[in-house]
């Protein structure tokens, strides 16, 4: 036994149990609103105490813990910690990265283990309704960003002719929308087309009409219960399906159900999880993310599911091209990507 790797293996454990605790740290900042106070200037924690109506010992232990994991910085001589203005963005700006929402969903998905762990050894599912209640928001609240970012700005544009369609007035359907951000964003950014956003769980549903009305685009987005095999419509435009596809027990009941809903002309626009068919290649602290994330979340959804498939968040393009294929699809590329996301145009 080589004692070097020994300590090296040691060294990159004591940095993952860090991490595992600070992401409760991270979510007590963002459901108190933390982050968001420290972003309006330095404080010590007895003047971070008085701006934010919280306890200061509480404080000092959660500021002093922040700092040494780089989340927000610390001046010994004023004995003030601050966050920089990348800091706040990442942190404190929901309209940015929003690593806190990244956190939210990993604590709601801990909650399951007791459950998953009994999975290991029966191979039962877990259907995403029955995840904590965090993870449905976490997920809404860490994806529309990106969404926000380039949905329209890169995605729509890189598929063929679509843009225009949807300029003019096309026919969306959203499949797996959530919480209904990226029906919304579609809406928003195309006020003569119009969306219908569908998903299996109904308390998300809810949630996607109350914030559709409260952004003023229920006159032109939709909302139904529906899993991705049975919403309903035909001859749309477009259909949209943001990485939920490989959460599915029958993708490819879903796919053939995708084009019979398309018009003879019409797109898929299916964003997946980006990976690489080669295994080895996903070995990455992105790929480490999505195959943890995929153990908790979307193996168990597809697994409590019928249809035999469990393709999981690190399935690659060859096995969505697969799916893509037998649905009876022919035209089936790789529009454009980021380095979490492939984005693929799919064509009857």
């Amino acid at each position: 036994m080589n004692q070097e790797k020994v300590d090296a293996f040691m060294g990159r454990v004591v940095a993952d149990m860090a991490a595992t605790d600070a992401a409760g740290s991270v979510v007590i900042g963002h459901r108190l609103g933390l982050y968001r106070s420290l972003a309006a200037g330095p404080a010590t924690p007895e003047q971070f105490a008085e701006r934010t109506g919280c306890h200061p010992r509480y404080l000092t232990e959660w500021l002093r813990g922040q700092a040494a994991g780089g989340y927000v910085g610390y001046d010994p001589e004023t004995g003030q910690f601050s966050l920089s203005e990348e800091q706040a963005f990442c942190l404190a700006d929901p309209d940015g990265p929003n690593v806190p929402a990244a956190f939210l969903i990993s604590l709601g998905a801990m909650r399951a283990e007791p459950r998953i762990t009994e999975a290991f050894r029966t191979g039962a599912g877990l259907p995403w309704r029955d995840q904590h209640e965090d993870v449905f928001v976490g997920c809404d609240a860490f994806f529309r960003p990106a969404y926000a970012a380039a949905l329209v700005s890169s995605w729509i544009p890189a598929l063929d002719g679509v843009e225009a369609k949807l300029t003019a007035g096309g026919r969306v359907a959203d499949v797996g929308c959530g919480l209904g951000s990226s029906s919304m964003l579609l809406a928003e950014a195309y006020p003569r087309s119009t969306i219908v956003g569908s998903d299996y769980h109904d308390e998300s549903i809810t949630l996607a009409r109350e914030r559709a009305g409260q952004a003023g685009v229920g006159d032109r987005v939709g909302f139904e219960v529906a899993t991705a095999q049975t919403f309903t419509g035909t001859d749309f435009d477009l259909v949209t399906m943001f990485d939920c596809l490989h959460d599915m027990g029958d993708p490819l009941s879903a796919a053939r159900r995708v084009r019979q809903a398309l018009a003879p002309d019409g797109t898929w626009l299916l964003v997946e999880p980006n990976a690489s068919d080669k295994v080895e290649e996903n070995f990455t602290p992105v790929g480490r993310l999505f195959y943890n994330a995929s153990t908790f979340l979307c193996v168990p959804n597809a697994l409590s599911q019928e249809g035999g498939y469990a393709l999981g968040a690190q399935a690659g393009e060859s096995a969505i091209r697969e799916v893509a294929t037998d649905a009876g699809f022919t035209r089936f590329r790789r529009a454009t990507e980021t380095p979490f996301n492939l984005v693929y145009e799919i064509r009857p």
